[in-house]
């Protein structure tokens, strides 16, 4: 009779354990759809931003959004945004303001507004050289960012890069400092006698 008892025992907890993975199994391919779902809609964001009249519309968008931006300068590292909206609320109805930070947190001293209208731009840059927190403010009109157009910035030359003579070829190594000729070493053998 015990035997009997333990034997129903096992197969009830065997039953109940194929029930309990039949239930993680339903939840897992239910999450399963979810991804896939959040996953086609993102596919398909994106299938349309690399789109070219997407693009186009976007890079429109992005001017007009800067059309009705500034550019603040010199903002206090204690500043906050809703200060900086309160500076700038005379001119016009603030749509949103933006101080940047690093990637510590701490604020880098500037900060785009964004406007409702356009004409508050104008009133903005009024403003210039007025102070907040004790520092002189410097606003500009925001700049639209071109795609792939960095600013060209050439190079420093290398005096020891430079023959210095037209027959002498320059020099395909970096020196050991500035101002310092390159030294040349001999190729060193053993030698226990030394």
């Amino acid at each position: 009779m015990e035997g009997d008892d333990v034997v129903m025992a096992a197969e009830e907890s065997t039953e109940a354990d194929i029930d309990g993975l039949k239930i993680r199994l339903k939840e897992m391919e239910d999450e399963a759809a979810a991804l896939r779902e959040m996953q086609a809609k993102v596919e398909k964001e994106m299938g349309s931003i690399q789109d070219p009249a997407a693009a186009a519309t976007s890079q429109a968008n992005r001017e007009e959004v800067d059309s009705r931006s500034i550019f603040v300068g010199n903002v206090d590292y204690s500043c906050t945004p809703e200060e900086v909206q309160q500076h700038f609320q005379s001119c016009g109805t603030v749509n949103r303001v933006t101080i940047r930070s690093d990637k510590y947190g701490q604020p880098k001293g500037y900060a785009y507004v964004e406007f409702l209208e356009a004409e508050a731009v104008q009133e903005a840059l009024l403003l210039n050289e007025s102070e907040l927190h004790g520092r002189q403010l410097k606003v500009t009109a925001k700049r639209t960012n071109i795609p792939g157009m960095k600013p060209y910035r050439p190079r420093r030359s290398n005096p020891f890069m430079q023959p210095r003579d037209p027959f002498m070829a320059p020099y395909y190594f970096a020196p050991y400092g500035y101002g310092k000729v390159p030294r040349l070493r001999m190729a060193t053998r053993y030698s226990p006698y030394y």
